[in-house]
């Protein structure tokens, strides 16, 4: 009993449970796709993720807040992603829902070399008039899930290029994922309950829409069921 009651109370509390939320992380298939074997380490040392909404009377906006412990990669303890929402209705579809209209991250103070948004290249360059060849290094940006809390801007005007466009679409997915389903049913996508859900609701969405189908037919009266069980001689002839 008093074993059960222990287990019990980690499962309350997710601060308790070693690689709770790298294990929630990998368990969520939007997820899973953007962190990387080097983003491990780290979420091992993610404490907790909370939700906080603004205040009423201020635009719709919530806060993604991701408590760290101490830990050798960054001095932050805190990690934060704010998303601002379009709360008035659209004029061209009063009936559309909020829509996020833009995200904030936050400064990740990285210790020295333990960058793992950036990796370091080396590439060979051949003098133009010489012929030499030297070698340099470059510095560009790597995959990783921390790439999370350096969005890329967006313009006042509104106006996007295709690839910005794309990466904002999928990180304003992930945000609201978090917000809306990982967070209040963190404990049942820790132990894949949660996903076991999702797959029946899909199963028996799909099961209903088949009966519905099935119904419309029977009740057309176009719909001939002596004929469609009896198909004409010549079909049945190879």
């Amino acid at each position: 009993m008093k074993e059960k009651a222990k287990v019990d109370e980690e499962k309350e509390d997710p601060k308790g449970v070693p690689e709770f939320w790298l294990t929630v992380f990998k368990n969520v298939d939007l997820l899973s796709d953007i962190v990387q074997e080097h983003d491990e380490p780290i979420l091992k040392q993610l404490q907790d993720i909370k939700v906080k909404f603004f205040d009423p009377g201020q635009p719709k906006s919530f806060s993604l807040e991701f408590n760290f412990k101490p830990n050798e990669f960054f001095t932050n303890t805190l990690l934060t992603k704010t998303y601002t929402m379009r709360s008035e209705p659209d004029e061209n579809d009063p009936f559309d829902g909020p829509e996020i209209m833009g995200c904030t991250g936050c400064t990740i103070d990285w210790m020295k070399g333990k960058n793992i948004t950036l990796q370091t290249i080396k590439m060979k360059q051949r003098h133009k008039g010489r012929g030499t060849v030297r070698t340099v290094t470059k510095t560009v940006l790597d995959d990783s899930f921390f790439n999370f809390f350096n969005p890329p801007d967006v313009p006042e005007s509104g106006d996007m290029d295709e690839d910005t466009e794309a990466i904002l679409a999928a990180d304003f997915e992930v945000g609201q994922l978090i917000c809306e389903h990982i967070v209040p049913r963190a404990v049942l996508y820790f132990t894949g309950e949660a996903i076991e859900d999702d797959d029946d609701d899909y199963d028996e969405e799909g099961e209903e829409a088949d009966d519905e189908e099935g119904e419309e037919e029977e009740n057309d009266p176009d719909y001939d069921l002596k004929k469609d069980a009896n198909p004409p001689a010549e079909c049945k002839q190879q």
